[in-house]
């Protein structure tokens, strides 16, 4: 089943900011960030709306002044792990960042996250790096992607 995509609006902040809490409790951003996030020009945020009904099963941000970009972030509602949404938000973003002029993606992961991780990777990204308690109980690894790996790699953007 596909998940329809569509852009964040600020409507959808209440809805979002509960999945972030629940899936983020210690490190969840304030409604504040998210409306502030919104409102800038060089992001660009995605939500995955529930095909057999209301709500949202995901989110994602990107923040990009070419020729970089930085994954903000990427959620799925828990139970809704594995079904695809995560890659279709990376790919969404990948593919608006390619249009921005974007040659080098960069990301933070939490190295407790191994399903995350392995969904970067299936897209390109390599780890470079760690940033030691970048998160509360976790260390961040560091992740990068560009345009060379994409075409050494074959993995394009959908």
């Amino acid at each position: 089943m596909t998940h329809p995509l569509r852009l964040m609006n600020p409507a959808d902040v209440v809805a979002v900011m509960e999945l972030e809490r629940t899936l983020f409790p210690a490190d969840a951003w304030s409604e504040a960030m998210m409306r502030e996030e919104l409102a800038e020009p060089s992001r660009y945020y995605l939500v995955a709306e529930n095909p057999g009904g209301e709500g949202i099963l995901g989110y994602a941000g990107l923040r990009c002044v070419a020729p970089e970009g930085d994954v903000q972030t990427i959620a799925v509602a828990a139970g809704n792990e594995g079904k695809g949404i995560g890659s279709a938000l990376l790919a969404a973003l990948l593919e608006e960042a390619a249009r921005r002029g974007v040659l080098e993606m960069f990301l933070e992961v939490r190295s407790d996250n191994p399903r995350a991780q392995d969904l970067y990777r299936r897209f390109g990204f390599a780890e470079i790096g760690v940033r030691r308690g970048y998160y509360v109980g976790a260390d961040a690894i560091v992740m990068r992607r560009s345009a060379t790996t994409v075409e050494t790699t074959g993995r394009g953007i959908r």
